[in-house]
């Protein structure tokens, strides 16, 4: 919803030693430059087509985890580390991940919340889950 959320995530992304995939929307490249906090240049892949990306990166073995509320879901504490190339994909704050990208998941994870909130920060919930992919938490 908000372009910052993309300069958080570049900056957790660098610190786990990951790369962030973007859309090209029109108000990416802005938004990635004003959070680009990093004083060198970010890795940065840019995706033309997200769920035909998504497809072909399954299909070369690279693991798709999404972060959603799904009966199926994973608690944050029981993800495993990333034994491998990783993708992580997180949806809109409010929608959440689109239909057809959810077909393209491998594994899903969800952050328990104990408050009246029904999901955190977009940012916020990517850091956590690339940390503990990265196996830093």
């Amino acid at each position: 919803m908000h372009g910052a959320n993309l300069g958080t995530l570049l900056r957790t992304c660098d610190a786990v030693g990951a790369c962030l995939a973007v859309p090209r929307f029109p108000w990416v490249p802005e938004a990635l430059r004003r959070g680009n906090t990093l004083r060198r240049p970010a890795c940065v892949h840019w995706v033309h087509d997200p769920p035909g990306w998504l497809a072909r990166e399954r299909a070369a073995g690279t693991k798709v985890v999404g972060v959603e509320l799904a009966e199926e879901a994973v608690r944050l504490a029981d993800l495993p580390a990333a034994r491998g190339r990783t993708i992580a994909v997180l949806g809109h704050e409010q929608t959440g991940i689109p239909p057809e990208a959810l077909d393209l998941l491998d594994s899903v994870v969800e952050i328990p919340m104990v408050g009246t909130g029904a999901s955190l920060n977009v940012a916020v919930a990517g850091s956590l889950v690339l940390y503990k992919l990265a196996g830093l938490l």
